[in-house]
């Protein structure tokens, strides 16, 4: 592909390889735990944990959340699912000239209210502004440093009590065979509201965003202990997530598609629109793998929080190709393919 289109940024098969081919073979190889090459949510230097995250959310406000709430919610959750404790956040803003300075101040408070909640400050940023036509409103990327969580050594300790545990963070290759998969709630309703809300399908009357910050919630399960592997399923949805786990870890995830956590609403538009709920984006869900003998204790530790009121065990990982199985409602077996991009562009 000569050009860049929407689905290099979309995550799915075409952004990774698109990565991987024009973005980081550019770049010197890092002497890192956790390096730029790896690509989990966040890079880890000498215990430092650090990531960057940009976001062209369109429309600015939607049901349930706005790019203010998404900025702050989606770099925390990219610390959080390593094992780390987010400490600060940087927001840098690009703003439209011409833009209402009353968009601006209601992105800002929620933001700022998202901050509160999480209990992340913002403690450094940058602002610049574009002439007219040049960005579409507002464009804001934030970046955070996070330390190592006081409940992940624990949480690790407990795991190692059932089998042998080889990372010393919550990376993408640190699932193993008998590990169960649990999802943190309902899937598939950030894409369809967002979506709804842009082009006026009217879902959004009774589906809204699952936008959240997830640091508490997971807190809460690493308490517990037992857990080896987190990831937030954004771009692509569950289904790559699941799909990169599978294929940094070598191994079969197989998923029961009737444990799966689903909204109604979500699922029936999802069949008028031609898409897969579990190829769309999540942006306030983590999925979990933990030692089986564990789980039903992290589901019930997460389901104590508002953000993990739904939490599930949704499958298991075994030996086999790196690939993703899905146990369908009828009792047959296909594979769930990782998508080639997010059918809805612009949702984070």
């Amino acid at each position: 592909m000569p050009k860049i289109i929407m689905n290099h940024g979309a995550g799915g098969e075409i952004m990774q390889e698109f990565l991987t081919k024009h973005i980081i073979s550019h770049f010197p190889k890092m002497k890192a735990e956790v390096p730029l090459d790896s690509m989990d949510d966040s890079a880890i230097i000498d215990d430092i944990v650090f990531t960057i995250d940009g976001h062209t959310v369109k429309p600015l406000f939607f049901p349930g959340g706005d790019i203010g709430k998404i900025a702050v919610s989606g770099t925390v959750n990219d610390i959080s699912v390593m094992g780390a404790q987010p400490l600060g956040l940087g927001s840098s803003i690009i703003m439209e000239e011409g833009l209402d300075i009353d968009i601006v101040d209601r992105v800002m408070e929620s933001a700022g209210k998202t901050c509160e909640y999480c209990g992340v400050p913002i403690a450094t940023g940058d602002t610049k502004v574009m002439e007219s036509g040049a960005i579409d409103q507002m464009v804001m990327t934030t970046s955070a440093v996070g330390k190592r969580s006081p409940y992940l050594d624990k949480d690790l300790q407990v795991a190692a009590e059932y089998r042998k545990v080889e990372n010393r963070w919550c990376t993408d290759n640190s699932v193993r065979p008998g590990d169960a998969i649990i999802v943190s709630g309902y899937v598939g309703d950030h894409g369809v509201a967002l979506l709804s809300s842009r082009e006026g399908y009217g879902f959004e009357s009774e589906i809204v965003s699952d936008v959240a910050p997830l640091n508490k919630m997971i807190a809460e399960g690493l308490k517990v202990g037992g857990i080896v592997a987190m990831k937030d399923p954004t771009r692509g949805g569950l289904a790559n997530t699941l799909n990169e786990w599978a294929e940094k870890s070598k191994l079969t995830l197989e998923v029961n598609e009737t444990d799966i956590p689903l909204r109604d609403g979500t699922v029936n538009a999802c069949d008028l629109l031609g898409i897969s709920p579990l190829s769309i984006g999540n942006e306030g869900k983590a999925i979990i793998a933990c030692v089986p003998e564990m789980a039903d204790q992290v589901v019930a530790a997460l389901r104590k929080t508002p953000e993990g009121k739904n939490a599930a065990v949704i499958g298991t990982a075994s030996e086999g190709p790196g690939r993703v199985v899905l146990r369908t409602e009828i009792g047959g077996r296909r594979i769930l393919e990782p998508p080639s991009g997010d059918p809805v562009p612009r949702i984070c």
